[in-house]
């Protein structure tokens, strides 16, 4: 930006009126350019070769209360994309969530 600037122009203390101009710009703050270097090539995730073999745990929480169960356990296989889900309680321990696991897959 000094560039653009003092290629026509020059006053005295221009560079701190130009930085503090550009500081306070809103429009100036959203579009300045990145200063780290360009990322390389994006990768491909690769794809798993056998179903269930690498899967996606989530839950969905803050449910209202239905049979005692407010929690989904949701497990996604992502080769096939099939999805899995279970209901439970928001006290789930590990131990239960392997439970869980070990009996709904």
């Amino acid at each position: 930006m000094m560039k653009l600037v003092t290629r026509n122009y020059w006053w005295l203390e221009v560079t701190r009126e130009v930085g503090w101009y550009v500081e306070e710009c809103n429009l100036c703050q959203r579009m300045k350019n990145r200063m780290e270097e360009i990322v390389g090539k994006l990768k491909l995730s690769e794809v798993p070769e056998k179903l269930w073999t690498y899967i996606i745990i989530d839950f969905i929480t803050k449910l209202p209360v239905i049979a005692e169960k407010n929690v989904i356990l949701v497990v996604c296989n992502r080769l096939s994309k099939m999805i899995h889900f279970v209901a439970t309680t928001e006290g789930t321990s590990v131990e239960d969530l392997a439970r869980l696991f070990r009996d709904n897959m």
